[in-house]
């Protein structure tokens, strides 16, 4: 069966060419992204900053320009009706007490009359001339005048001598979003200041060049900017009768901006949608002429940051989501991933409460979830392929090491039988009533040990073998420890003696402990052994035990070569010899230590070593207390 097709090109390229076309990835992502319209998206997130901010920063209310006037259903319930134009021009009589700068009326229709105003044709007329004398006073249209179309939005006669000004309202309907909501004021159409900025000037003169106003951009035929929304109710609102019956303080409608609208809930034309709201009844169209005013005068409209800012957040975004997908583990990968846009969008609402700077989200957001799901397939068949190799390598490593065990077995095997030969003929030697040369002795001896060394070998490995294929089960029993010990030292003060090495004793009175006999009998000997034989001729070897926390500690502390720091981790290692013993004339297998350390964690014990080059080593065996 053959190997997975691999789509990555790292297989014979070098690294530099593996993350070009990563990177490259990443980029083509970040471009396809960009094309799509998510202006809804966008939107969205737009307005949850502004909601974020209000709670964030609420903004002081003391230095608003603008007061709302509303016609609301008990205005209508006390005039059993809509005023009339003989109410109306109480209205602005009383009004004008307290010396506002503007009063702006939002009642105009299209067909080019007030809304909702009605009476005799006297009062009207009466109105009108009243009106027509008053400064400062505009009726608000909704509708533009284009270049050649002057007196387009005046009012029918009695009424047409009465200024009417375009303040028109702007909602992303075909444009934009498409969901209705008003975010945007028009500031001038076909090189014509429309009514808002003309006001606003007055209080701010900076802006009566249009290009000093902040965040202004082209729209077809307009000039036009964002709204900074404040929430509903943040502007000084009061009724038709509040100022009818005096309950205004004339302080609070001097040098101000008058909006008179409605709020009956008898037409959704009363009320705008706003970032704040989406309901029919979210904002009256007052307030959102007296945002769009305190906007121009504070002269702080958002900024929308340009396309280009925008492409190249998306091409970072989605340069981390190939590395995070391609490189890192899943799990890290995603939270990564949560943090950036956690991130991410805690900085563009920091940026918008505090610089008024508005970063597109939309985009980055949709490479983060296209780029991960992009490219996850694409991983899954990097992971398969290395899933396949690494299971190719081990079945092949599986039968290499069975063939291993299979052949160590089989010679070790077939190599006691000549080796239990050789054991019995030197013995036989050794025995026979002719005398032997001391050339002769010597040769039999040295043969004899040999023997009896590849025999020691041979048996490590079979034990090697069987634990390897079949595992140990232990035989526990009630021992003291120390019987073992003494057992152990009695069967090598032979070899000690030979080297002319002390064996010491420092064995506390123990408690018996439930351990399996053989197996610990053979821990000691490898130990004490070890110990013997890498010992110098005329030192000492100290065997102690004792017990420490629930523990039996039984420690081999020799004086002999030691065993470099480099090479103390690994010294329990299966066929690892430390390299300064390599070059000795000692011969070991390799397989002793780790015996002894498997024996012991069976045991769910542990071998612990300190060594010193030059100055010995101590091993340490610790066996819990059962």
């Amino acid at each position: 069966m053959g190997a997975p097709p691999s789509l990555e090109p790292n297989n014979n390229y070098p690294q530099w060419v593996q993350l070009l076309f990563k990177l490259l990835l990443a980029i083509a992502a970040s471009f396809l992204v960009s094309s799509f319209k998510l202006e809804y998206i966008e939107s969205f997130l737009y307005d949850i900053r502004f909601r974020v901010q209000a709670t964030l920063m609420p903004r002081s209310q003391g230095h608003l320009k603008s007061v709302v006037i509303l016609i609301n259903g008990k205005t209508i319930e006390r005039y059993q009706g809509f005023p009339n134009y003989q109410d109306h021009i109480d209205f602005i009589s009383k009004l004008y007490r307290a010396n506002p700068q503007y009063v702006l009326y939002d009642l105009k229709t299209k067909d080019n009359t007030l809304r909702d105003i009605d009476g005799s044709p006297a009062d009207k007329k009466l109105f009108g001339q009243v009106i027509e004398n008053v400064p400062n006073f505009f009726i608000l249209s909704d509708e533009l005048e284009m270049k050649g179309e002057t007196g387009k939005l005046k009012l029918a006669a009695p009424l047409e001598k009465i200024k009417v000004a375009p303040a028109t309202k702007t909602y992303d309907t075909t444009l934009f979003a498409k969901d209705g909501v008003s975010r945007r004021l028009m500031i001038s159409y076909q090189d014509q200041k429309i009514l808002h900025p003309i006001i606003a000037s007055y209080y701010n003169p900076q802006i009566q060049n249009i290009e000093k106003i902040r965040g202004t951009f082209e729209l077809l035929d307009s000039m036009q900017a964002y709204v900074q929304f404040r929430p509903e109710g943040s502007f000084p609102t009061f009724t038709f009768e509040d100022i009818i019956d005096g309950k205004v303080p004339e302080s609070v409608l001097k040098d101000k901006i008058i909006i008179l609208g409605l709020d009956t809930g008898k037409s959704a034309k009363e009320y705008v949608t706003t970032p704040f709201s989406r309901e029919v009844n979210a904002m009256t169209s007052p307030e959102f002429h007296a945002n769009a005013l305190q906007t121009l005068i504070d002269n702080n409209a958002p900024i929308r940051l340009p396309q280009w800012f925008n492409l190249f957040v998306t091409t970072l975004i989605s340069i981390l989501t190939v590395y995070v997908v391609l490189s890192l583990k899943p799990s890290r990968g995603l939270l990564i991933l949560a943090i950036t846009i956690l991130g991410l969008f805690l900085l563009s609402v920091l940026v918008f409460t505090g610089l008024g700077l508005w970063i597109d989200l939309a985009h980055p957001f949709l490479a983060v979830f296209l780029c991960y799901y992009f490219f996850i397939p694409y991983r899954l068949i990097k992971e398969n392929r290395r899933s396949w190799e690494y299971y190719q390598k081990n079945k092949l490593l599986s039968q290499v090491e069975e063939l291993k065990t299979n052949f160590i077995s089989m010679m070790s095997h077939d190599l006691k039988t000549p080796i239990a030969r050789i054991q019995g003929m030197t013995e036989v030697i050794s025995k026979d009533t002719q005398p032997l040369s001391q050339n002769q002795r010597e040769a039999v001896d040295t043969i004899q040990s040999s023997a009896e060394d590849l025999l020691k070998f041979i048996n490590s490995i079979l034990q090697y073998g069987r634990i390897e294929s079949q595992g140990l089960e232990l035989n526990l029993q009630s021992k003291d420890v120390n019987s073992l010990l003494k057992d152990v030292i009695k069967k090598h003060e032979f070899l000690a003696r030979v080297k002319k090495i002390k064996i010491e004793q420092n064995l506390e009175p123990l408690f018996p402990t439930t351990l399996d006999a053989d197996l610990m009998r053979q821990v000691f000997s490898n130990l004490l052994e070890n110990a013997i034989k890498y010992s110098n001729e005329e030192s000492v070897v100290t065997v102690s035990s004792k017990e420490v926390d629930q523990e039996i500690w039984i420690e081999f502390q020799d004086q002999g070569v030691g065993i470099p720091e480099q090479d103390l981790p690994n010294v329990f290692m299966k066929f690892f010899r430390s390299h300064n013993v390599k070059t000795s004339t000692i011969k070991g297998s390799g397989l002793g230590l780790y015996l002894a350390n498997y024996f012991t964690e069976l045991h769910k014990g542990k071998i612990t070593v300190k060594s010193v080059v030059n100055h010995g080593s101590t091993f340490t065996v610790r066996l819990p207390l059962l």
